[in-house]
């Protein structure tokens, strides 16, 4: 019975918070962009519902708003959980030239630009359904293999098993290393209009730079309200916690 009446308020729950995301894409359509990013906001915090098209949409209202923080943390979450969306990427692009900071990207080279840019293709979560796919196709391949009577059709589904568990290992990899990546990486975004980055995590420490609202750092690990980050062009420091947001 408690099963039943969950389930019930589940399906409720998801029922309204579908009617006031309509009615919050009315809102942003008429040009009430203040309106409806609190109705987006409210879908998040009351509703609990978490998807790239709410998060996306929120940040379409910033970016309208010229809130340069939010608008690119709202695009930052709505590629965690629909990474390499083209639209998302593309109203992310054009957030991010409001910025004030031109932090250079330092990038991979040599055989580690080769690993990550093949590894990147796919999410880990599509990584893993190719394993999968791989895998029953290999199944396929040894059950032709083992009841066939031909010579050559052995050689072709021998040679073809092969082939596919190559594959099967590759993609394993490749889903095992962006998990790992996605794991790790603790993007945030700074939300204060001035951040110092500093030697050390105390406000006596010297600077390092200033960072201005909507700059993307990577956390690499916290201390007692201080923030140890890097930033795309390898530079870390100290920030002060209460400056940036995790968008994991």
């Amino acid at each position: 019975m408690k099963n039943i009446l969950y389930l019930f308020l589940l399906i409720s729950q998801v029922f309204f918070a579908q009617g006031r995301f309509e009615s919050a894409n009315a809102l942003y359509q008429k040009g009430q962009y203040k309106e409806a990013a609190q109705v987006y906001e409210n879908i998040i915090t009351e509703d609990k519902l978490h998807s790239a098209e709410v998060y996306f949409n929120l940040g379409n209202c910033y970016y309208k708003l010229n809130q340069v923080a939010p608008s690119i943390y709202n695009y930052e979450k709505a590629l965690v959980l629909k990474p390499n969306d083209p639209e998302t990427l593309n109203n992310l692009k054009f957030a991010k030239k409001l910025t004030i900071d031109e932090i250079k990207e330092v990038p991979k080279v040599g055989f580690a630009k080769l690993i990550q840019n093949f590894t990147s293709i796919f999410d880990y979560n599509t990584w893993a359904k190719i394993s999968i796919a791989l895998g029953f196709v290999f199944l396929l391949s040894f059950i032709g293999y083992y009841f066939s009577n031909a010579t050559l059709a052995k050689r072709i589904y021998f040679v073809g098993m092969f082939i596919v568990l190559v594959a099967f290992a590759l993609s394993i990899s490749a889903g095992m290393s962006e998990k790992n990546h996605f794991d790790n990486d603790r993007v945030a975004i700074v939300f204060s209009e001035l951040s110092q980055v500093r030697h050390e995590p105390q406000k006596s420490s010297n600077g390092i730079i200033l960072l201005h609202e909507g700059a993307k750092v990577y956390v690499l690990e916290s201390v007692a309200g201080w923030k140890k980050i890097e930033l795309t062009d390898g530079t870390q420091g100290w920030i002060e916690s209460s400056t940036i947001k995790e968008v994991k």
